[in-house]
């Protein structure tokens, strides 16, 4: 071998060796350096938001979106009529739409509002009072008509569980701007909580640190929050301080143990927290006007109410994402759907009237998105054999959702269904397109929000969604 042509290639590889290791240690120290930053730092969004918070006001259940804000006078002329569903059995409920079915009339009034001249059923009379401010979409559709695959869509844009909620992406993309408090609270209804619990609002298989934290309305917003009486702040601290360095030492020779960064981060702001949240939570603070503008003293709108107080407590303090939950099924109207919508619209008609003009009168409404929607829409029609207790069955071919605040054209109203509401002809739009719409708001694009998994860069709308163009300012 020709000794010039070894000598180099000595060098070569020698020179290739050398840089394998520099590159592997910068890598190292990249890794290092990712582990131990704050995950809910404030991040730089995409492009300028309209909106700093996210207030999400979920109806489980399914609401009839002829029953409150699409009027259809057609079920009124061919009220108890049969209808023909041959062509249409492509259905959650095979069986029960095999059998004979009648249209059936709304129970309820319609009136229009305001100087966009909306039409609201009589079911929101004080919401009805605020819809210049709201945009109306009468033509979302669903993927799936199964309670717990739709609210997974509805929560995490994928019917299957396992996926980040959006408030997890939420401020996985933003971070937060009180690094004392969560960035993403859950405030859930615990007469009946939603399907798969804690996996609605979870980060999936986004860092730990951007799941959602549950309050509670009632006793201690956060069980086991405050130490021990005999646990003095001094003591207390030295703890944090063992606890912390313990686990420091064991990260710098784990450092991509995620798992045990997520603890360390949840130990450190619960630990922040004991001196924010009582603060921020203690509502005797709150005027009693504000109080019963909220229906806190009248026990049908108490725990809305308080909720939806909370909720506003909450973006006033810096926190991202907020999302509030009605009871699992608390819509799902099979039976005497007009008992079951004038109930929950009781509960939910003031205090969400309510928060929109406090929002409004302390300037915080501009900067606080609103996104009012259930899992799926109900049919036009009900079984003829209950006729005696006429219901609505689910419905994912339309359903009419409301946005209200952070950059959103007030009085709007965008996309029809056919003459009887059953389902979208114009504009049609799908839950990945309100994820969308949401992150766009929040200055975010959803196309760019995304996370290395499984092989993919996973989006929370997966292939892309259509920002509601109309809706947005």
């Amino acid at each position: 071998m020709n000794f010039e042509l070894a000598r180099r290639r000595f060098l070569y590889q020698s020179l290739t060796g050398v840089g394998g290791l520099a590159l592997g240690e910068l890598l190292n120290r990249d890794l290092k350096a990712a582990s131990t930053e704050n995950p809910l730092a404030p991040r730089k969004p995409h492009h300028t938001p309209k909106a700093k918070s996210c207030i999400f006001l979920t109806m489980l259940g399914g609401v009839s979106q002829v029953d409150t804000f699409d009027p259809k006078p057609t079920l009124d002329k061919f009220d108890n009529t049969l209808m023909d569903w041959s062509k249409e059995r492509n259905t959650d409920q095979p069986g029960l739409f095999a059998k004979p079915r009648l249209v059936l009339k709304s129970a309820f009034k319609f009136q229009k509002y305001g100087q966009c001249g909306m039409d609201v059923s009589e079911l929101f009379p004080q919401v009805a009072t605020c819809v210049d401010d709201m945009a109306f979409v009468r033509s979302i559709q669903a993927e799936s008509g199964n309670h717990p695959a739709a609210v997974f869509q509805l929560d995490t844009g994928f019917v299957m569980p396992g996926h980040p909620s959006m408030g997890a992406w939420v401020t996985y993309g933003l971070g937060t701007e009180n690094q004392n408090l969560p960035a993403f609270v859950v405030l859930p209804d615990f007469r009946s909580l939603p399907f798969s619990g804690s996996q609605q609002w979870g980060s999936g298989f986004l860092p730990a640190s951007y799941q959602g934290t549950v309050l509670r309305w009632k006793g201690e917003a956060i069980r086991d929050l405050k130490p021990p009486s005999e646990v003095t702040p001094q003591i207390q601290n030295q703890e944090m301080e063992l606890l912390r360095g313990l686990n420091q030492e064991y990260l710098e020779k784990h450092f991509t143990n995620p798992e045990l960064q997520g603890r360390m981060n949840a130990y450190e702001l619960a630990y922040r927290m004991q001196a924010e949240v009582p603060g921020v939570l203690d509502l005797a603070k709150e005027s009693e006007a504000t109080k019963q503008m909220y229906g806190m003293n009248n026990s049908v709108t108490e725990s809305f109410g308080k909720r939806c107080l909370m909720a506003r407590r909450m973006v006033e303090h810096g926190v991202r994402f907020v999302q509030l939950y009605t009871p699992s099924q608390s819509w799902d109207g099979h039976t005497d759907v007009a008992k079951n919508h004038e109930k929950n619209a009781r509960e939910t008609d003031q205090p969400i009237a309510a928060l929109i003009k406090d929002l409004k009168q302390r300037g915080l409404f501009d900067s606080t998105l609103l996104v009012w929607m259930g899992e799926f829409g109900r049919t036009p029609d009900c079984p003829a054999e209950n006729r005696e207790h006429a219901g609505r069955d689910h419905n994912t071919r339309a359903m009419t959702i409301w946005f209200a605040g952070g950059g959103i054209k007030g009085g709007t109203l965008v996309g029809a269904t056919d003459d009887l509401g059953f389902k979208a002809v114009h504009d049609a739009y799908r839950i990945r397109d309100v994820h969308a719409t949401i992150l766009h708001q929040m200055g975010l694009s959803d196309l760019d929000l995304t996370y290395y998994n499984a092989g993919r860069n996973m989006r929370l709308t997966d292939t892309g969604g259509r920002v509601i163009r109309p809706v947005v300012g």
